[in-house]
């Protein structure tokens, strides 16, 4: 598979590890071809941990935050619980579901997981912009912290930063990029 980088050099093969015992932990990488592009995804057997766009923006940086919070070796290889990601996203641009079931492993702060929550209560097919955001977690002038935790949102599409939007209807920013953004929304915006 093509992308911007290359697997090898950031995850290890199952067959090249003498030493896995001095990890807390493995965790196993995979691509998931979608209609916007591959995807990474990286699990364990009973939660995903990240899964984002491979040419996303930042996308090196959340694979190192999760290789220190975890102090995990990443092994590339598949899991069922990535196989059942790949169903789900299937069927999400398929308009077949609006909801993920996977279980998902968070990294990020208190307050940060309290976005993402936040997050996952925006309804399918709406917007909302950042200071709306904000004001949902009581803290209506928080909404730049707001917005540095949407970035830093390492499950793409399954946690639904794409549905925040600047206050002036401008998209703003997303890892994915503006134009995957955009397609997310309409593509939203047309099953409801």
């Amino acid at each position: 598979m093509n992308s911007v980088f290359d697997l090898n050099k950031i995850f290890l093969h199952s067959d090249k590890i003498s030493d896995e015992g001095v990890y807390r932990q493995s965790l196993k990488a995979s691509w998931i071809d979608t209609k916007l592009g591959p995807m990474i995804a990286i699990s364990d057997e009973t939660n995903l941990y990240l899964l984002e766009f491979a040419d996303g923006k930042g996308l090196k940086r959340k694979i190192e935050r999760l290789k220190r919070a975890t102090k995990a070796v990443i092994i590339q290889k598949s899991t069922a619980l990535i196989e059942s990601v790949a169903l789900e996203l299937e069927f999400y641009f398929d308009r077949k579901i609006r909801q993920f079931m996977t279980p998902l492993h968070f990294l990020g702060s208190l307050f940060q997981n309290l976005v993402y929550e936040e997050l996952m209560r925006i309804p399918y097919g709406q917007t909302r912009n950042y200071k709306a955001q904000a004001s949902a977690l009581g803290k209506s002038k928080a909404y730049r912290a707001v917005a540095n935790a949407n970035a830093a949102n390492q499950f793409s599409i399954i946690v639904p930063c794409h549905r925040v939007i600047n206050s002036n209807g401008a998209l703003g920013g997303y890892s994915g990029g503006i134009t995957r953004k955009q397609w997310l929304i309409n593509h939203e915006r047309c099953h409801v």
